[in-house]
């Protein structure tokens, strides 16, 4: 009969142990999700939508760059084409 509490008194410290490694574990997550977070918000990154934003401002400005060097390419023909000495 002490070979059944032997197993039993085994299967209660594996069962404990198991306890104990998995709060550790949790632990350990949280301390370097801390951890990461301290480190992340030092280097100043910005966020997706902050992101998202400057790109569509820079995408909005190179189109109205790309228009009016367009229209100032038309502006500055009409210019030298009115500036031809013109021929009798």
């Amino acid at each position: 009969m002490a070979a059944p509490r032997i197993l039993d008194d085994i299967a209660k410290t594996a069962t404990g142990a198991v306890g104990v490694l998995q709060s550790a574990k949790q632990e350990v997550e949280a301390l370097a999700r801390a951890r990461l977070e301290r480190l992340l918000d030092k280097l100043d990154l910005v966020t997706r939508e902050e992101f998202e934003a400057v790109k569509s401002m820079a995408a909005k400005a190179r189109t109205e760059n790309e228009t009016l060097a367009a229209r100032l390419a038309k502006l500055e023909a009409r210019l030298a084409a009115r500036s031809k000495p013109r021929r009798a």
